[in-house]
């Protein structure tokens, strides 16, 4: 009788296991928080999570946006965040260091502690890196080496890369609210499947 409770317990944790949802930890700035929006729910973090459901994948998103966030900001507040477990972390940070023209080897030097802390923390994390740019006026050698950043720390990091996390939805108008730089629900649509391109495959 004891053997098969036992035996019951094992099944059970096993089964509870394997079927435990893959939490996706968003970690970015005004972009992730969905600044400008009615609603967190209409930021591309939420749609993702609605579109691999829909898939039938299991799946627990947390968005940890802040409005302003710099890469210095975000590895100041990441050892609170990282206080639950993380199966994908998508990092989405650095694009406020250009805008304020931030020397960038203090931006890469932030993105890479961060990186280095999530793997401390979830030895077997998947990293996505998100890609981003930022406007021509900072000069073009400025420009050139920020958007530089986020490749190589994908490849030294064997990290996932979103190539551009704003693409299709950078510079249009239809696509942003007045600001200009944030997208609206409509531009979220598309920065939503830009990063399930690169996260949908993660999810198994």
């Amino acid at each position: 009788m004891v053997g098969r409770i036992a035996l019951f317990i094992s099944c059970l944790l096993l089964f509870q296991a394997t079927t435990a949802p893959v939490t996706i930890l968003f970690y970015g700035d005004s972009l992730t928080a969905g600044h400008g929006l009615d609603s967190p729910d209409q930021a591309f973090p939420t749609l993702v999570e609605k579109k691999l459901i829909a898939q039938g994948k299991q799946v627990k998103v947390i968005n940890s946006g802040l409005s302003g966030e710099t890469s210095a900001g975000g590895l100041s507040r990441l050892d609170w965040v990282l206080r639950q477990p993380v199966d994908i972390f998508i990092l989405e940070l650095g694009a406020n260091d250009g805008l304020r023209g931030l020397p960038l080897d203090q931006t890469r030097k932030n993105l890479q502690a961060i990186i280095d802390k999530v793997k401390i923390k979830n030895p077997n994390v998947k990293l996505v890196i998100a890609g981003m740019m930022v406007p021509p006026n900072l000069g073009a050698d400025y420009t050139s080496s920020f958007q530089k950043i986020y490749p190589e720390l994908a490849k030294k990091n064997n990290a996932s890369l979103i190539p551009f996390l704003l693409q299709g939805v950078a510079g249009d108008e239809k696509l942003n609210i007045p600001d200009g730089i944030h997208p609206n629900p409509a531009g979220h649509k598309i920065v939503a499947e830009n990063v399930l391109k690169v996260v949908g495959p993660l999810v198994k």
